[in-house]
């Protein structure tokens, strides 16, 4: 069982059907999930925004469960490992063929819910603050969406790392939950002006990196909110993709550095996945960081997760229970 969606559209187009899971071929692992993780990027493929490599679209960019069979030539997995992993598309059903190489070990501690919340969003996390911009004790950080699943992970790795983590929110509700994972400051966008606060919390000097999930509502007043030759980092779009951009913004900010970085491009090898997850997880396993399951629903209750994410009624991560 699975759910797809035979053209781009809203929630409404997201189908809970019957699915074939596929004999593993070489080099390949049948995975039976047990939680598949809820992104915007799943949105962002429903909605047509990214294009669909195939129809109809089966959306989904993490989950976690248990080995079930394994295809020739796979080796360091076994019948019975829990796994955990993140892909574009492709989660949202309760089996699935996965290449082995894209596969991780979950340390027993980890729940099976805490990975498919914690695989996409917590590498995220892990590669913004370490490649990114490697952040350093000192660093004053400007994070939007900070009650969000990669927004409550980076308050608290950047408070790990000793930086000054500042975090915007869409509503004064969502302020305790920022506060409560390692913010310094957190300011409700609803309410105040963030460059004018993010201004007097800095004294004027600027956030030396923004991480702005948000993009087309707040990318102009990130880049006012840097200092000379700060780093605005957007990595996701959920007001809208950028608009009107222009090379020249960088240059009336003070000589500013913008990219526009996708996981998937620092997780290419299988080397560098494991290094990455290898750290989340020594990070959730020691408790250094919590992920927060702020909503479960069942696999067939994708829509309903996608018009809580949507409409921004969500705390934290949102899981889909498959099994």
């Amino acid at each position: 069982m699975g759910i797809i969606a035979r053209t781009p559209g809203g929630p409404e187009v997201l189908e809970w059907v019957a699915l074939d899971t596929a004999t593993p071929g070489p080099n390949e692992v049948r995975v039976r999930q047990h939680a598949v993780g809820v992104n915007f990027i799943d949105v962002y493929f429903r909605t047509g925004i990214y294009p669909w490599t195939s129809t109809p679209l089966i959306p989904g960019a993490e989950a976690a469960g248990v080995v079930e069979e394994l295809g020739p030539g796979v080796e360091g997995l076994s019948v019975g490992d829990r796994v955990a992993y993140t892909l574009p598309t492709g989660a949202y059903r309760t089996r699935r063929v996965v290449p082995a190489d894209r596969l991780v070990k979950l340390p027993d501690s980890v729940a099976f819910d805490t990975a498919a919340s914690a695989m996409l969003k917590g590498l995220t996390a892990q590669f913004l603050v370490t490649s990114c911009h490697p952040v350093k004790a000192g660093d004053t950080v400007l994070v939007h969406a900070a009650a969000g699943g990669v927004g409550l992970l980076l308050g608290q790795w950047l408070n790990l790392l000793g930086a000054t983590p500042i975090g915007t929110v869409g509503s004064a509700g969502k302020a305790a939950s920022a506060l409560a994972n390692g913010y310094a400051h957190v300011i409700d966008r609803s309410r105040e002006d963030f460059v004018a606060r993010v201004q007097e919390i800095t004294g004027s000097r600027g956030c030396d990196v923004v991480y702005d999930s948000v993009g087309q509502d707040t990318w102009r007043g990130s880049l006012k909110s840097l200092k000379r030759r700060g780093m605005f980092v957007g990595f996701g779009q959920s007001s809208g993709m950028i608009a009107d951009f222009k090379l020249a913004d960088l240059a009336a900010g003070g000589s500013l550095f913008a990219t526009r970085p996708m996981l998937f491009d620092y997780i290419k090898s299988r080397e560098e996945l494991q290094v990455r997850a290898a750290d989340l997880f020594a990070r959730l396993a020691a408790g250094e960081i919590h992920a927060h399951v702020g909503q479960r629903l069942r696999l067939c209750d994708a829509a309903e997760a996608h018009r809580a994410l949507a409409s921004r009624r969500t705390i934290g991560s949102t899981v889909l229970l498959a099994s």
